[in-house]
């Protein structure tokens, strides 16, 4: 035990207090420019432009980091990034308009939403192979979340007015759960009870039971709500609302606003840091991502990127 904190110790010499604690990177899928810009979370500055395909879109890291998934539309397929070299290594076709992507909390499944088809695809990332689809009662599927717990699946469907409940080991829809006008952007509470969606014609969020896959609460939010971030403590529920340039913060003790934050314009899906300190904003029509500090609900700066930012994902 004596030796293996002394190696210990010497390791932490050599390494340094920058490697130990540095921050983690932001990865912003830029569907007008076909690139994804990295930024470095500690001085808000992009650092790397990946080439992805024509017109990126959905992006899920990775749990080991190594690794970036990132749908691109036009060409009906997922890019595999190596976040190292920092290009793209490899591609899984999926089915026609691929939009938002999501990763279980093992990093074993991807699931991706597709348009046309109006499915889901699931990938599994040991093989970076297709195992197999889910058909959708819904119809342009647009989000595909996944539980903390992995078991679900949530999919907003467009043009359906509804949520799309995919049960993960079935290999199939259970249910469907009735929302406002184009549900757009999922999220889930930390302990999986509660799900948040954003319905972006009806300017309002909709809180679910997972469980008993019921609407519990719906609550005004900013004009054309359409993305969610909950924070880690589960306290807070980030509302992108695209037609007002601005950030709603839900309240989820009260069900009530508590800040409404401006921000660039067309702000659409977001990201934050694991600790929670900060949030990511892609705002297309600046082509910036605006950083939002949560203590003080405050937006820091605004991050030149590419053209017309999609998403965040953050590892």
């Amino acid at each position: 035990m004596r030796h293996s904190l002394h190696r210990l110790a010497i390791l932490s010499v050599l390494l340094g207090p920058a490697s130990l604690l540095a921050a983690p990177l932001a990865y912003v899928p830029n569907e007008g420019s076909g690139t994804v810009s990295v930024i470095d979370t500690a001085s808000d500055q992009v650092v790397a432009e990946i080439p992805t395909g024509k017109k990126p879109r959905g992006t899920v890291l990775s749990l080991d980091g190594r690794r970036a998934y990132v749908s691109d539309q036009p060409n009906n397929r997922l890019v595999v990034l190596d976040l190292q070299t920092r290009q793209p290594v490899g591609e899984i076709k999926l089915g026609e308009s691929p939009e938002g992507v999501g990763i279980s909390s093992d990093g074993r499944w991807i699931a991706a939403a597709i348009e046309e088809s109006n499915e889901v695809v699931f990938i599994d990332t040991r093989t970076e192979q297709l195992s197999f689809k889910v058909r959708l009662k819904g119809k342009n599927p647009e989000h595909a979340m996944f539980s903390p717990d992995g078991r679900w699946v949530f999919v907003s469907a467009e043009e359906g007015e509804a949520v799309d409940v995919i049960d993960v080991e079935q290999r199939e829809q259970v249910g469907q759960i009735s929302v406002g006008a184009r549900p757009r952007g999922i999220g889930f509470s930390p302990d999986g009870a509660v799900a948040y969606v954003a319905a972006e014609n009806a300017d309002e969020v909709y809180l679910i039971d997972v469980p008993h896959r019921k609407v519990l609460s719906r609550i005004k939010a900013g004009l054309r709500a359409n993305g969610i971030a909950v924070h880690p403590d589960g306290r807070r529920v980030y509302i992108s609302n695209g037609g007002a340039a601005t950030v709603s913060v839900l309240d989820t003790q009260t069900l009530k606003i508590s800040a409404t934050i401006p921000v660039g314009q067309r702000p659409w899906n977001m990201a934050l840091t694991p600790d929670g300190k900060k949030l990511y904003v892609a705002c297309g029509r600046s082509g910036v991502v605006s950083v939002i500090d949560t203590d003080t609900q405050t937006r820091l700066t605004d991050i030149a990127v590419g053209k017309l930012p999609w998403g965040v994902a953050v590892r």
